[in-house]
């Protein structure tokens, strides 16, 4: 599969170029546009909360879980019944894994409503997903730039900006050295939805 470079020359030499790979038209126009109608409207979208600070708070975005039927899926110390795969999410995974060659057993949907909706530095390293994970995220609507900085050295940071239709697959070792986040904006945006293919452990 080909890769695009992602950064400017001056970055290349920095990051780890292998470690993502980026297709920016991997859905037309027609059809990104249609799916992220369907999912805005047809969602079962939740807002959860975390822990932070000794604090529970809501999470500054809305989430969706699925995943196959009947399946409980255990993250970190969350355990978990997803929604039955829709047609067009089943689809949108098979279309990925012909594409990419990579498998998928469930997808987390995020809904970004606006510029206050965000997610905060992190990694998704547990254990559930193995050591070196592949996720496939496949972004709709408003284009959100989605950031990176070295867990041992936060002054190397990069940015790239995830298009409507566009897919990023992240493998690798990126998920043990690298944050990713996706910044909180004082512009006036409209919504995003970000889908994340991952293989995650089942329970029977």
């Amino acid at each position: 599969m080909s890769q695009l470079s992602l950064f400017n020359s001056d970055d290349f030499y920095q990051f780890p170029e292998e470690l993502l790979e980026y297709t920016n038209h991997f859905l037309s126009e027609k059809e990104a546009s249609r799916l992220e109608e369907k999912l805005l409207k047809e969602t079962p979208w939740k807002q959860n909360s975390q822990k932070m600070y000794d604090k529970t708070v809501l999470t500054p975005r809305l989430t969706a879980w699925y995943g196959n039927e009947n399946k409980f899926y255990h993250l970190g110390e969350n355990k978990f019944l997803v929604n039955q795969w829709s047609p067009e999410l089943l689809n949108l995974k098979l279309k990925i894994e012909k594409f990419s060659g990579y498998k998928f057993n469930s997808v987390l949907l995020n809904l970004y409503r606006d510029g206050n909706d965000s997610v905060a530095w992190h990694r998704d390293k547990e254990s559930e997903l193995g050591n070196r994970p592949v996720i496939a995220s496949v972004s709709l609507g408003q284009t959100r730039n989605f950031d990176f900085r070295k867990v041992d050295d936060h002054q190397k940071k990069y940015s790239l900006p995830l298009h409507h239709g566009s897919l990023l697959i992240m493998k690798g070792d990126l998920q043990q050295n690298w944050e990713h986040r996706i910044a909180k904006s004082l512009k006036i945006i409209k919504p995003r939805i970000n889908l994340t293919f991952r293989l995650i452990k089942e329970i029977e």
